[in-house]
């Protein structure tokens, strides 16, 4: 099976209707009352990041952030590198932008593929939308510390490792709740991150069913 196999399948797959709720729902965290799927509010702002994958190693990976513990929202969780949608702009343009602002990843490398169902972010009132792009290579990450504490490349097979699930808890106004979570490299992605990469497992899976994700992938430097 020729690399491109994966990128071909799942473009093509990103076109037909997509399993969100389904994909979401084991991996939404406690007294969240559906509210991630909406409907979102009437002032609802719109995001975008970007889901990346390229190859390293033999295997896919795609790059995640950790936000510092700084940042009034979302500060020390993990996330895709994303943002508000400015004026004008596409939902791909602002992933984008965004992923070249905050991780250094050059706009022209990437192809994008599709997008993921929409996610409502309620504790920021964003809607937020994964845009599915590739790279033929690693990109030359350049984090900005501003708003990247770390960056990690989560390699695609681990989403559906065993060992990697656990759940993670959350206290906010003196109750503690728990989300279903990944670990990986000694944190906990979690939240709406957690449910992008669940539909995202689940799309990749749906492609590949006749072959390995990790077969033939191109022969480039790790």
């Amino acid at each position: 099976m020729h690399w491109i196999d994966l990128e071909t399948r799942l473009t093509a797959r990103l076109k037909r209707p997509l399993p969100g709720r389904a994909s979401h729902r084991p991996y939404t965290q406690e007294l969240g009352f559906g509210r991630h799927q909406g409907p979102p509010s009437l002032d609802v702002r719109h995001a975008a990041v970007m889901t990346l994958l390229y190859p390293r190693a033999g295997q896919w990976h795609l790059p995640l952030l950790l936000r510092p513990r700084s940042m009034p929202a979302h500060g020390g969780q993990v996330a895709f590198p994303g943002g508000a949608i400015e004026s004008g702009e596409s939902l791909e343009a602002c992933s984008a932008r965004e992923a070249f602002e905050e991780l250094g990843i050059e706009p022209s490398s990437v192809r994008f593929a599709g997008r993921l169902t929409p996610l409502f972010v309620f504790a920021s009132n964003y809607l937020v939308t994964a845009c599915v792009a590739f790279a033929d290579s690693p990109p030359e990450f350049r984090p900005d510390a501003r708003e990247v504490d770390r960056l990690l490349e989560l390699p695609l097979e681990r989403l559906s490792d065993p060992a990697s699930q656990t759940r993670h808890v959350i206290r906010r106004q003196g109750i503690d709740f728990a989300a279903p979570a990944l670990t990986f490299d000694g944190l906990r992605i979690w939240g709406a991150t957690r449910m992008m990469l669940a539909e995202l497992a689940d799309l990749v899976s749906e492609s590949m069913a006749a072959g390995s994700m990790n077969q033939a992938l191109p022969n480039v430097a790790p």
